[in-house]
């Protein structure tokens, strides 16, 4: 995917910057695992790829990282039934 992705460990979320808005996936830490917690994409950035682009460096993020994945978004959930490929990572 070619939009740029940053982590913005502060804050605990992934993040994209375009047109002066920020859409970002909320992360945790908890019992060892990265919580992915919700996308939030402001309304003109809808329907770009941005929120998928969250969710695959959010999943990749945690592969480069060695940590398994819990998932309480829904856009995340979605994205996994499209991409079983992360399926092994994630704790159900």
């Amino acid at each position: 995917m070619d939009i740029p992705v940053s982590n913005n460990q502060e804050n605990m979320q992934f993040e994209v910057h375009e047109q002066g808005e920020t859409a970002l996936l909320q992360y945790r830490f908890l019992d060892g695992m990265i919580w992915l917690m919700h996308t939030d994409v402001p309304k003109n950035l809808e329907g770009k790829g941005i929120a998928s682009a969250l969710a695959h460096y959010g999943l990749e993020w945690a592969i480069a990282n060695n940590i398994k994945v819990k998932v309480l978004c829904p856009f995340v959930a979605v994205y996994l039934k499209r991409h079983p490929e992360y399926l092994s990572i994630v704790v159900r």
